[in-house]
């Protein structure tokens, strides 16, 4: 997401190092190229002008403090423009005074309407919610399938009637969910291949049965600036009150992500970044143009650790840290809970300078399932006491595992060093200091080179 325009954006910083003072001929040329950059990242050419005039306004003879590079500068400069364009501040979904509030999706076939209403169901399930989904596609043959697996999955009942209209379906599931006491219905409907009469006729119906609280259209990250037509098409002709982006992890440009809200005029609420339930992120305007200019992102990286770590089992391994008992089974447990927070590249990119430092470094996904399986193929005598691990031992281990004796000696040589390193924050806890762990990356962390 974005990678391309992150890389590009941060060789322009780099030429811009060694200036004392920016003029008003070097704040022009430095952003032609700037403007360069947005264009290929198909941003609409209205708001790439509107936004970099804004830049240029605010850079035009500003001096350089003696602490901050004229890189620097820009890089505030262009921050909080970049907020600005992206929206400000996160705008939360709005809620219904009375139980259930009513989200309307809407959005173009293929969009990614079906699995983002599985998505949100599951958001709100961690948020503590009880949503429930209504299956109002009935124009795509296996929509209603398609809900009823990605519901099952998210743990979120699915409201269906294949004989009856989009319509009636929408109706029912608000009467459900309110005396299933549910207070979030998630309406997912029909999409086309393009905009027509007849869908617009449908939504509206829908639309003036349920009442909803949002409508959010879903717009395919992966089709550029259709998806900001398409969603100020629907803008006009619906009323819609925010937009979620698909399908981000495949778009490296992120054109329509910088362009959606100024074309449209609504926020864009949430972006979905890969295929799992959980991969569906709450837009932060901040957070973003913080990941776009390289400048990482620590607080998702937190708030997915907070979702990722079973804090009974953090407590469990800060007691065994005090009394140096950390094995192979909390080697494999840390692991476990790291990948749940995503690809691993993703997570080291949100660490800010980590993006820069790892460029070209590519993180095999399968290393994790193969610590994993060497680990199973242990003993549970093995897995609490690794030293008894002798030559006949690890070439069982391996064999059992389907890899070689050297990728087990090496998974033995990281948890070695993780040893170290948990042993020493333990005993940072010694004296009269109360240590509590809450998860972390281990060094030679697999798949990482070295």
């Amino acid at each position: 997401m974005f990678g391309e325009l992150t890389d590009k954006l941060e060789s322009f910083f780099q030429g811009l190092k060694g200036r004392g003072k920016l003029t008003e001929s070097d704040v022009k040329a430095a952003l032609r190229e700037v403007r360069r950059i947005l264009l290929e990242a198909d941003v609409n050419f209205q708001v790439a002008r509107d936004f970099l005039k804004k830049v240029q306004e605010r850079a035009v003879g500003e001096e350089v403090l003696r602490s901050v590079t004229p890189a620097q500068q820009v890089i505030k400069i262009l921050h909080d423009e970049l907020v600005k364009l992206l929206g400000e501040e996160w705008t939360p979904l709005r809620r219904a005074k009375e139980p259930p509030t009513v989200i309307l999706m809407v959005g173009l076939q293929g969009s990614g309407k079906t699995t983002t209403s599985g998505k949100l169901g599951a958001y709100f399930r961690r948020k503590g919610m009880r949503p429930i989904l209504a299956a109002c596609d009935l124009q795509r043959p296996a929509a209603v399938d398609q809900l009823e697996r990605v519901g099952e999955q998210a743990g979120v009942p699915v409201v269906t009637n294949r004989q009856g209209t989009p319509v009636q379906v929408a109706s029912e599931a608000k009467q459900q969910a309110r005396a299933g006491g549910h207070d979030t219905l998630i309406v997912d409907t029909a999409g086309r291949l393009h905009i027509d009469d007849a869908l617009m006729q449908e939504l509206t119906e829908i639309r003036e049965e349920v009442k909803p609280s949002e409508v959010l259209f879903v717009a395919d990250g992966m089709t550029g600036q259709d998806a900001v037509n398409s969603a100020k098409a629907f803008a006009e002709r619906l009323g819609i009150t925010g937009v979620i982006l698909t399908k981000l992890d495949g778009d490296a440009r992120g054109g329509a992500a910088l362009s959606i809200r100024s074309v449209t005029g609504e926020p864009l609420r949430f972006i979905g970044i890969g295929e799992k339930l959980e991969d569906l992120e709450e837009f932060h305007p901040n957070r973003m143009a913080d990941r776009i200019l390289g400048l990482g992102d620590v607080v998702s990286l937190v708030e997915k650790a907070q979702d990722a770590v079973d804090v009974e089992k953090a407590e469990e391994l800060a007691r065994k840290l005090k009394k140096n008992q950390f094995d192979l089974e909390d080697f494999l447990d840390q692991l476990r809970q790291i990948s749940k927070m995503g690809p691993v590249e993703n997570l080291l990119k949100m660490i800010p300078g980590a993006g820069k430092a790892l460029k070209g470094v590519t993180i095999d996904p399968k290393e994790l399932k193969r610590v994993e399986a060497i680990i199973l193929s242990m003993t549970p005598q093995e897995r609490k006491r690794p030293k008894i691990l002798n030559a006949g031992r690890r070439r069982r281990i391996a064999a059992g595992s389907g890899t070689k004796v050297q990728d087990v000696n090496r998974l033995l040589n990281q948890f070695k060093d993780m040893q170290k390193m948990m042993k020493k924050m333990g005993g940072a806890g010694g004296k009269g200091k109360k240590m509590k762990m809450r998860g972390g990356m281990p060094p030679n962390f697999p798949g990482l080179p070295g």
